[in-house]
């Protein structure tokens, strides 16, 4: 690879002159066809070159550097640059302190911080607000990501992995009780290394990753590792008995690799046939479910390949491994799993299918694949009445309401409360979706749910002033319908003060600005109680208005 040399440009006709004697930077300018364009191209390449000039430099400063110190300087740089969130000062000092050749950790190998930027020749710096360490601008990340062989002494992510299954497997970690919630004063880097450990492992293995892995799910029930994971993912909630963590708590080595996806460990713990392929952890979640949760393929191969494993196996909550990868839009999983003996359209505990699931999340694929199927009811609603249609709708996912919609469903049906796509599309300002309804024969724009409430009213609840304009353009829509408490479209959009939906709605001859509700409350006093002071004006200066073509009318 070209190595330019450790200087730095000050001169920019200097720099525009070796620039355009270098063959590589030539064909880029002659492509812009202004002579404006060539000039701002020459300076941004002078500008890219000087700071890979000062990178180059610095790199080359920190390998000249004596005794360990340009490991550490690498090291550090390694970490801040690949770490899945921003590291603090203690997370990033005990990364470095970890020896791979130790089964122990040594608190007193951990560097001072001032020791770990001083070896990164000030390309590093230290947040003193949030106490973590950063990169010294971004286009120093742009730099190291382009340029791996920089951290030749390391393979990143293997080596990342390697480090925290280290920690996790020392004596310092092991004898941490998971009963408790741990010091993070006295094990920082515990918290980083249980949820990430695997991110890494999944990007590159090594050998010693592997046996490494293979060493901490020997003991992985009840490590304190699996609880911070397990916290992470939500399935441990401290305000619920049912989900409390000890040594007892189910959720495996297996059931870990297949979080990640670690294809490797997975097939290495179920070469053991020391795992039950189908016993669920906590929540009810399987080795399969997890890997089809986070969409990892190969691993769910490898469990398929299984005679005695089950696909329709249902978590707590009743979702089989097809309703999470259908909602989490794995269509890879997905397609896999209907290849097999699966029910496609099983519902949850909650009456929710996986086609619902997909919808509601807005992976179109996903619904294409599962409406193949003729099983699979695209109209089948939950336990509340709610329908593909109606969450996709509410979510404003226009590719699936339009997929949907084409395979005939209804398109007006309403859900135990009365309301229909158009109510939840309206009300949440998704204007595409209201206007693909609205279009389709047999949706009743001013169709109210069980309270009385219409998409208008829904719309002016929440300010969604597009939305107004289109359902008021449409026929068959009455702006000052009453809702079951004596409530208008108006009544809303002034409560909440909602300027802009109450002065289009004021505009209109057929909307009386004086409604008082079952409680006695007009729009100007909802406004009033609630301080919205350019909705009182409005309102004042409408109901004088209207006082005065009164006064015309009796004088006439």
């Amino acid at each position: 690879m070209l190595r330019i040399q450790p200087y730095i440009i000050r001169n920019p006709l200097i720099a525009v002159f070796r620039l355009l004697l270098d063959s590589l930077y030539i064909g880029p300018i002659l492509q812009e066809w202004t002579i404006y364009r060539r000039r701002e191209r020459l300076n941004n390449m002078v500008e890219e070159l000087e700071l890979r000039n000062i990178y180059d430099a610095t790199i080359d400063r920190i390998w000249a550097q004596n005794g360990d110190k340009p490991r550490l300087g690498l090291g550090a740089l390694m970490w801040v640059s690949n770490a899945e969130r921003p590291l603090s000062v203690d997370e990033l000092c005990y990364a470095l302190a970890v020896d791979l050749d130790s089964e122990d950790f040594n608190a007193d190998n951990v560097p001072s911080i001032s020791t770990v930027v001083g070896s990164c020749q000030g390309l590093i710096a230290v947040d003193r607000e949030a106490s973590t360490v950063g990169l010294i601008n971004f286009t120093l990340q742009e730099y190291l990501s382009s340029h791996p062989e920089i951290f030749c002494v390391y393979e990143i992510h293997s080596t990342m992995a390697e480090t925290c299954l280290s920690y996790l497997n020392s004596s310092q970690v092991n004898t941490i009780s998971a009963d408790t919630s741990p010091d993070a004063l006295d094990t920082p880097f515990l918290e980083y290394s249980s949820i990430y450990w695997g991110v890494h492992a999944q990007r590159k293995l090594s050998a010693r990753a592997t046996s490494l892995a293979l060493q901490l799910f020997q003991e992985y029930n009840g490590h304190v590792s699996a609880k911070l994971l397990l916290e992470l993912v939500g399935h441990l909630d401290p305000q619920d008995p049912d989900t409390s963590f000890d040594s007892s708590t189910q959720f495996s080595g297996l059931h870990c690799a297949c979080f990640f996806g670690i294809d490797e460990v997975v097939a290495a713990l179920i070469e053991t046939g020391c795992y039950d392929i189908n016993e669920g952890d906590l929540a009810g979640y399987t080795p399969l479910a997890w890997a089809a949760h986070n969409g990892h393929d190969d691993a769910v191969k490898l469990l398929l390949e299984l005679k005695e494993v089950l696909l329709d196996e249902p978590d707590h909550y009743g979702n089989t491994p097809l309703s999470q990868a259908a909602g989490n839009g794995h269509e890879g999983v997905v397609i896999m799993l209907l290849g097999r003996d699966v029910n496609p359209d099983k519902p949850n505990s909650k009456g929710q299918a996986p086609l619902l699931h997909a919808a509601r999340n807005g992976h179109e694929g996903v619904v294409e694949i599962l409406l193949w199927r003729e099983e699979v009811d695209p109209d089948r609603p939950d336990n509340g009445g709610g329908t593909p249609l109606l969450y996709a709708a509410g979510e404003g996912y226009e590719g699936v309401v339009k997929i949907l919609l084409e395979r005939g469903v209804n398109p007006d049906k309403p859900d135990d409360g009365g309301r229909t796509p158009l109510s939840y599309a309206a009300e949440n300002g998704h204007e595409g979706v209201v206007e693909m309804l609205l279009g389709r024969e047999g949706v009743n724009p001013d169709k109210p749910d069980n309270g009385g409430g219409t998409p208008l009213s829904y719309a002016a609840w929440t300010g969604q002033e597009e939305v107004v304009k289109v359902l008021l353009g449409w026929g068959g829509v009455h702006p000052d319908t009453l809702d079951n408490g004596g409530r208008t479209p108006l009544s809303y959009a002034a409560e909440n003060g909602h300027e802009g939906v109450v002065e289009i709605l004021l505009q209109r001859e057929d909307v009386y600005p004086n409604y008082a509700d079952d409680d006695g409350r007009t729009p100007l006093m909802l406004a009033e109680m609630h301080g919205h002071e350019r909705v009182i004006e409005l309102l004042k200066a409408s109901l004088l208005t209207d006082m005065s073509g009164y006064q015309e009318w009796l004088l006439y």
